[in-house]
């Protein structure tokens, strides 16, 4: 009788083994979803990041472009003497026109700068959750692996070892959610 509870206990091992298996694969399927959802996040936020550096540098380029053809029209307008009324009151309408557009690419560049630099967050946040859910996915594999060996080798010890391996699955997964460090 001794036989059959052991063969019976040990069939329910094996049940275990397979139930508890396959639910790391579950698992291991989810956390590879999100680590590809949040790593691909964080390559697109570079791109968009890019592009609004770049629109920042056009930005500054075009009021610098506006403060040297200011300066040179101010020097000008000083090197002239006796001009026209009207000739004046054209220099001064053209020189705070330009003085305007380079308030004006200030304001700009202050919101292209905060949006650059809001995107770098997002950015930053998405690469740490998508490596904590790749340190997640490491130790799944690797309970994965002892599971599939202590099947293999009819050795419990290692499904205890693959189950403790999942405590290294469970932080890393709560810490891409909630990041602790």
């Amino acid at each position: 009788m001794s036989n059959k509870e052991t063969k019976e206990d040990k069939e329910r091992w094996l049940s275990w083994l397979a139930l508890s298996t396959a639910v790391m694969a579950v698992l291991a399927a989810l956390t590879t979803l999100y680590m590809g959802k949040y790593s691909s996040r964080a390559i697109m936020a570079q791109g968009q990041e890019s592009d609004q550096w770049a629109y920042y540098q056009a930005k500054s380029i075009k009021q610098h472009t506006f403060e040297i053809s200011k300066k040179a029209l101010e020097l000008q307008y000083r090197s002239q003497k006796g001009l026209p009324a009207d000739v004046s009151a054209d220099y001064e309408k053209t020189l705070g026109k330009y003085g305007d557009d380079i308030k004006r690419y200030d304001g700009e560049k202050k919101e292209i700068k905060d949006k650059a630099e809001g995107i770098a967050k997002t950015k930053l946040k998405a690469q740490e959750m998508g490596g904590n859910f790749g340190y997640a996915l490491i130790f799944l594999q690797i309970s994965i692996m002892l599971s599939s060996l202590s099947s293999l080798t009819k050795r419990k010890y290692l499904w205890y070892i693959a189950l403790a391996a999942n405590a290294g699955w469970i932080f890393f997964f709560l810490n891409a959610w909630l990041l602790f460090y």
